[in-house]
C-alpha cells in the first residue's frame, strides 16, 4: 500500500511536469489534454460527477475561475485542492481529472471530472496502554467515530489527520481530568484498501495517578475575604487530580474576588508534587493584577444575531476593568447560547499601555428547526407531532416553539415563547399556551377539551439553584359518551365545565456533572401551587435523583430516585378527580398508565391525592457493542405507594363504591431491565418489567417504550 502523503507529493510533481491528474489509492493516473496556448483565457468552469459537494462549493476551491488566465500549474493545484477536500470527507478512492475545451473568442472551458468512488469509513478504533480507563469511555471523548448504523446521517466516521490531532489532545485532557497529569497519547491510522476503511490505533502511556492533598489560599490584597473564596474550591483534599477543576476554581475565585470589589484580582495555582504519595498540594495565590481597562469590544461574524445578545453574556463593557477570568467566563456563556458553531475570543493592545481591546469572533449556525416525527408509546399508542422551533428569534436570543401533536389518546396544540433576559436582567420570562383534546378510551371513562396558559419568570438564585414563579389558568369541558351507559363516568357529567386559576413556584437544584449523561451529583425539584376558582387546593410535589459512579471511569453509574406528591384540600369539599394525581409509569414501571391506585367497581380510574415512590437503577455500557451505536443497558427496582380518594360527583368516594381489589396492598414493587438508545431524536428506552407486588385490580404491562428523563 502506498502512503497517502507520498502519493500526494508524487502526483503534485507529475502535475508540475504537465500531467494534471490526481487519483486516490489504487486509482491509475489518467492523462489530461494540454492546451498549446499558454495565455488563453478561461471562459467557464464546469463540474461533472460531483455529489458530495455542490458546484458552488467546488468553485470556491479552485483558482481557474471565469475570465482568469489558464495555466497547467494552476489546473494541477486546483485538482489537488478538490481531491484533498474529498479526502477530508473520507473519499479516499476519489479520482479527479480535467478536460479543457476550446470555445469562441479563443477562450477555453475547463471541466473537472470527479469520480467520487466509495466513501472510506472507520472500521475500528483501538487502544493500547489504557489500563485505568475503558476503551468505551475514551471513545466517547473522540470526535472521530467508528462506522455504525447512523454514520450515513452524521458523517462522523471520516478519517481526517487534523481531527485525529484534536482527538489526541482530547484523550490527553480526558486523562488529565481523571487523575493522570502526565498521560501521553500517540495515534496512527492504517488504510485497508480491501475494506475501503481505516483502522485507528491509539497508544497511551497513562503515567502515575494523583490526588489533591492540602488546599491553601494566600493573598496580598488587604481586606479580601478568603473564607468566601473557599466556596469556589473544587480541588478538595482526597479528590482526584483534574485540570478542569483547577481552572474552574481559578475562574470562580477570580469572579468571587470581583464581586467583593477587587476587579483586578489575579488568581494563580501553585502545585507542589509529592511523587511518593501521588498527591499535589495546591496553594491558590490571589494578588493584585495589572490595572488594565477594556477600551473596546469588537464583535464579528454575527450576521443574524444582534450585538447586544453577545455583549450581555460578557458581564463587562467598555471602560470596565479587564479581568481574564471574566473573559473566559464570557466566552463560555456565549458558547452555551447554542447559536454558534465556533466562538473565539482574543485580546489586542489598546491605544495606551493600560488599555486592551477584546475581539469576539463567532461563526453562526442554524437555530431554526422544523420537522414531523412519528412514534409509538405503550401509554399513548401511535403518536406524531409537527413542530416549528426557533432558538434565536429575530436574532434577539428569544425562544419560540409551535407544535401540533396527535395520538390515539387525543390531540394537542402548543405554543411557547421565552425571553432569556427580561428587561435586561438575568431573569427569563415566558408564555405558554395550549389547547388539548383528550379522547375517551378504555382506561379513561371520559374525554375533555382544555384550553389554558401561563406566564412564568425564571430566577437564578445561586450557581446550582434556580427558581421559577408561574401563574395561569385553564378552562376545561368534559365530554362523556352518552351512547354507552356502561362506560359513562361517575366522576363527571357530559358538558360539565371546570375553570381554574393557579399560581405557584418551583425550585430546581442542578448539582450533576452533565445534564445529558449524569454520572455524579444530585438533581432535585420541588413544586408547589395553589389552585383556585372552581377548586381550593394546595398541590405539592418533590422529586430528586442522586448519581454516583460505581467503578470510576467504567461507565457504570448507580442512581437512587425518590418522589412524592400530596394535594391538600383547603375547602373541606374534597379533591375533585379532574385535579387528582394519575401516577403510572413515571412512578413505577411494570404498570399501565392509570394502572394502579383507587378504582371504582365499574372499572373507572379515580386517581389519588397522595403518592410516593423510590427507584434504584444501575446503568452500564453494553459489552462488545460499539460506542457509536449509542446503546446502553440498565437494571432497576421500583417501589410505590398510592393513597387518598378524590371526590365523586358532589361526594367523596367511600369504600362502598371503590373496588377493594384496587386498594388491597399499600405498596407496589417491580424489578426489571432496560435497553437505552441515545437516538438522534432523544434518549429512548425500552423497559422490561416483572411485577413483584400489586393490588388485585391493578393493570400491568411487561414492556413499555418511552423517552428517558432525568427525573
Amino acid at each position: 500500500m502506498i502512503h497517502t502523503k507520498l502519493m500526494r507529493g508524487a502526483f503534485l510533481a507529475l502535475a508540475m511536469l504537465g500531467v494534471a491528474s490526481i487519483a486516490g489509492p489504487g486509482i491509475p493516473l489518467v492523462g489530461v489534454a494540454t492546451v498549446q496556448a499558454q495565455e488563453q483565457l478561461v471562459g467557464s468552469v464546469l463540474f461533472e460527477g460531483n455529489r458530495r459537494f455542490s458546484d458552488a462549493q467546488l468553485l470556491d476551491m479552485v483558482n481557474v475561475s471565469s475570465s482568469g488566465i489558464f495555466s497547467q500549474q494552476r489546473l494541477a493545484s486546483d485538482i489537488e485542492s478538490i481531491r484533498q477536500a474529498y479526502d477530508r470527507e473520507g473519499y479516499l478512492s476519489v479520482g479527479v481529472t480535467s478536460r479543457v475545451e476550446s470555445i469562441a473568442d479563443g477562450r477555453v472551458r475547463v471541466v473537472f471530472v470527479v469520480n467520487e468512488g466509495n466513501r472510506a469509513g472507520i472500521a475500528a478504533i483501538n487502544f493500547t496502554g489504557n489500563n485505568a480507563i475503558s476503551s468505551g469511555n475514551i471513545k466517547g471523548a473522540l470526535l472521530t467515530k467508528e462506522t455504525g448504523i447512523l454514520s450515513w446521517l452524521f458523517k462522523d466516521d471520516g478519517y481526517d489527520e487534523q481531527k485525529l490531532a484534536v482527538d489526541r489532545e482530547r484523550v490527553r485532557l480526558y486523562y488529565a481530568n481523571r487523575g493522570y497529569p502526565d498521560a501521553q497519547v500517540t495515534s496512527v491510522g492504517e488504510y485497508d484498501a480491501a475494506r475501503n476503511a481505516y483502522f485507528i490505533n491509539f497508544t497511551i502511556n497513562e503515567g502515575q495517578k494523583y490526588e489533591f492533598a492540602d488546599v491553601g489560599i494566600e493573598t496580598s490584597i488587604a481586606g479580601l475575604n478568603t473564607d468566601a473564596l473557599r466556596g469556589a474550591v473544587k480541588t478538595g483534599e482526597g479528590r482526584r487530580y483534574s485540570v478542569s477543576d483547577l481552572q474552574s476554581t481559578i475562574e470562580d475565585m477570580s469572579y468571587e474576588a470581583t464581586t467583593q470589589g477587587y476587579s483586578f484580582a489575579d488568581v494563580r495555582a501553585r502545585l507542589d508534587r509529592d511523587v511518593a504519595n501521588g498527591t499535589f498540594k495546591v496553594t491558590y495565590l490571589v494578588d493584585e493584577g495589572p490595572r488594565v481597562y477594556v477600551e473596546r469590544v469588537n464583535i464579528t461574524g454575527n450576521t443574524k444575531t444582534r450585538d447586544f445578545v453577545i455583549r450581555r453574556e460578557l458581564e463587562f463593557a467598555e471602560g470596565d476593568p479587564f479581568n481574564r477570568a471574566l473573559v473566559v467566563r464570557g466566552r463560555s456563556n456565549i458558547d452555551d447560547l447554542g447559536f454558534f458553531s465556533a466562538v473565539n475570543v482574543t485580546t489586542a493592545a489598546g491605544s495606551a499601555p493600560d488599555k486592551v481591546v477584546i475581539n469576539v469572533a463567532v461563526v453562526e449556525k442554524s437555530t431554526g428547526e422544523y420537522g414531523a416525527t412519528a412514534g409509538y408509546s405503550t401509554v399513548d399508542g401511535i403518536l406524531g407531532e409537527i413542530s416549528l422551533t426557533e432558538r434565536n428569534f429575530l436574532g434577539r436570543g428569544q425562544y419560540v416553539r409551535a407544535a401540533i401533536g396527535a395520538s390515539q389518546a387525543g390531540r394537542t396544540f402548543d405554543f411557547s415563547f421565552t425571553e432569556p433576559r427580561f428587561m435586561g436582567l438575568k431573569v427569563s420570562a415566558g408564555l405558554d399556551a395550549y389547547h388539548r383534546i383528550t379522547e375517551e378510551t378504555t382506561s379513561s371513562f371520559y374525554g375533555s377539551q382544555a384550553t389554558g396558559g401561563q406566564l412564568r419568570l425564571g430566577i437564578p438564585l445561586t450557581s446550582d439553584l434556580s427558581s421559577t414563579v408561574f401563574a395561569g389558568g385553564e378552562y376545561k369541558v368534559i365530554a362523556d359518551n352518552k351512547d354507552n351507559p356502561a362506560h359513562q363516568s361517575s366522576l363527571v357529567v357530559d358538558g360539565q365545565e371546570f375553570t381554574k386559576a393557579f399560581i405557584g413556584y418551583s425550585l430546581t437544584w442542578n448539582g450533576v456533572d452533565d445534564l445529558k449523561k449524569p454520572t455524579t451529583g444530585l438533581y432535585a425539584t420541588f413544586t408547589q401551587q395553589y389552585i383556585g376558582w372552581d377548586h381550593n387546593l394546595l398541590k405539592s410535589e418533590a422529586r430528586a435523583r442522586y448519581f454516583v459512579p460505581v467503578i470510576e471511569d467504567s461507565g457504570i453509574v448507580a442512581s437512587l430516585k425518590g418522589q412524592a406528591g400530596v394535594i391538600n384540600d383547603m375547602s373541606g369539599n374534597g379533591v375533585h378527580a379532574v385535579e387528582a394525581f394519575n401516577p403510572g409509569t413515571q412512578l413505577i414501571r411494570g404498570f399501565e398508565g392509570r394502572g394502579l391506585g383507587p378504582r371504582l367497581q365499574s372499572g373507572e380510574y379515580l386517581g389519588a391525592t397522595m403518592y410516593a415512590g423510590v427507584s434504584a437503577e444501575l446503568n452500564f455500557p453494553l459489552p462488545a457493542v460499539p460506542e457509536s451505536y449509542g446503546l446502553s443497558g440498565a437494571i432497576w427496582a421500583d417501589a410505590a405507594w398510592v393513597d387518598g380518594l378524590p371526590r365523586i360527583g358532589t361526594g367523596t368516594a367511600t369504600l362502598s363504591n371503590v373496588d377493594p381489589g384496587s386498594q388491597d396492598v399499600p405498596w407496589r414493587t417491580s424489578i426489571g431491565a432496560s435497553l437505552i438508545w441515545d437516538s438522534p431524536f432523544g434518549p429512548l428506552r425500552g423497559d422490561f418489567a416483572h411485577v413483584l407486588n400489586k393490588s388485585t385490580s391493578d393493570r400491568t404491562q411487561v414492556f413499555q417504550l418511552s423517552l428517558q428523563t432525568l427525573l
